[in-house]
């Protein structure tokens, strides 16, 4: 005699999970396809950070049915949990610098003196016509409780060979250098604009160098600004790393 076996059936809710968690992955790839081609598609990215919170609530709820009445789907519940968590990992990310960092838009290696960035043509146009305003000193000391590891940086090199590795390290870090100007003048002072862009997303930040020759060595100083204030989640700190990083790679090769 044949017994009739009865597959206890999906849930719904787990099912329904995974696919929510696809959708929200696939409207969050969108939204940054586009924000990084210069859409202003930050709502479609909040779309999908609200679908995977959907799935996530969905996954719980399907691990409760499945618990109490033996269904399958435990892993398509798993899936979508996941799924949605990875994509939430990085906003929550965000908020947590958020809750942790003053809202400070602007560091300089310079606190009292900080660089000016350039005013010529080609960087007002790549700056969109936008300058980044200046910040009171007693605004830029709170840069020395949260970064004291930002401070000038002294090479032993000419200016003119300082100023040739610095256009190297920002080459390297993968900025867009908009405007340099060599050392000239009773000062001897250059500078050097450029862009650096947000890994993910490709959020734009200012960055501007000055180098200033000393007896036998060449000062560099460092301004980072955000255009998005009054938060930069830890980005113009991180600019700041990755030129020291860049430029100390540089000069180790000469």
């Amino acid at each position: 005699m044949r017994r009739l076996i009865i597959e206890e059936p999906y849930s719904t809710a787990a099912l329904l999970s995974r696919r929510l968690a696809i959708f929200a992955l696939a409207v969050a790839l969108v939204g940054i396809a586009g924000v990084g081609r210069g859409l202003d598609l930050l709502a479609v990215l909040g779309g999908s950070l609200l679908i995977a919170c959907a799935a996530i609530l969905t996954a719980i709820l399907a691990f409760v049915v499945i618990w109490r009445s033996g269904r399958k789907g435990a892993g398509q519940a798993f899936a979508g949990l996941l799924l949605a968590a990875l994509l939430l990992a990085y906003p929550a990310y965000l908020v947590q610098q958020t809750l942790r960092l003053p809202p400070l838009p602007d560091v300089s290696t310079d606190l009292t003196n900080p660089p000016d960035f350039s005013l010529s043509r080609e960087a007002l146009a790549a700056r969109a016509g936008a300058t980044p305003a200046s910040v009171p000193i007693a605004r830029r000391k709170i840069q020395l409780k949260v970064y004291p590891q930002i401070q000038p940086i002294l090479l032993d090199l000419e200016a003119q060979d300082a100023f040739n590795a610095a256009i190297q390290a920002m080459r390297a870090t993968g900025w867009k250098i908009v405007d340099q100007r060599p050392q000239g003048g009773r000062s001897g002072v250059a500078h050097i604009d450029a862009i650096a862009n947000s890994f993910l997303l490709g959020f734009p930040t200012d960055v501007t160098l000055r180098l200033r020759p000393l007896a036998g060595q060449t000062r560099i100083d460092i301004r980072s600004a955000s255009r998005f204030a009054p938060y930069d989640f830890g980005a113009n700190s991180r600019n700041v790393a990755n030129f020291e990083t860049a430029l100390t790679a540089v000069v180790d090769k000469k």
